[in-house]
């Protein structure tokens, strides 16, 4: 069995960490627009991955609230005779409540995060930003 080159040509081959078109990558990463619109990609998935979970988390915890409640309902407390309890009562205030929750926390990290790229990317008024490599030593 031959073994099979590290890089082939054929476009969307991974190319090895030393070859040229590897090197053209990661210097591409290093321009300050290119960076920047990676962190702002990176971000938005972040808030809406975030949305998700927090969503999903309000929802379980009324669901299990709600399955507790019924359980005690059908039991009966005391003297109150058994009852069953209304889902809806319980769940579509939860919806809301984890609409609202997972909006304002998504809205927090799009805005601390895309706020930051802001800053970071914006360039002090009146300087000119060179290279650490272009900078004159003592």
């Amino acid at each position: 069995m031959t073994p099979m080159p590290a890089a082939s040509g054929a476009p969307g081959a991974a190319a090895a960490p030393g070859t040229p078109s590897a090197r053209r990558r990661l210097a591409a990463l290093r321009q300050p627009a290119r960076t920047a619109r990676l962190a702002r990609a990176l971000w938005i998935v972040w808030a809406i991955v975030a949305w998700n979970v927090v969503f999903d988390h309000v929802i379980v915890s009324a669901g299990r609230q709600y399955i507790v409640a019924a359980e005690l309902a059908v039991r009966g407390r005391g003297s109150a005779a058994p009852h069953f309890e209304n889902m809806d009562g319980w769940m579509r205030p939860a919806v809301w409540r984890a609409l609202w929750t997972a909006t304002a926390s998504a809205s927090a990290i799009l805005a601390v995060g895309l706020s930051t790229i802001h800053l970071a990317t914006r360039a002090p008024q009146g300087s000119q930003v060179t290279s650490c490599a272009l900078r004159p030593t003592r």
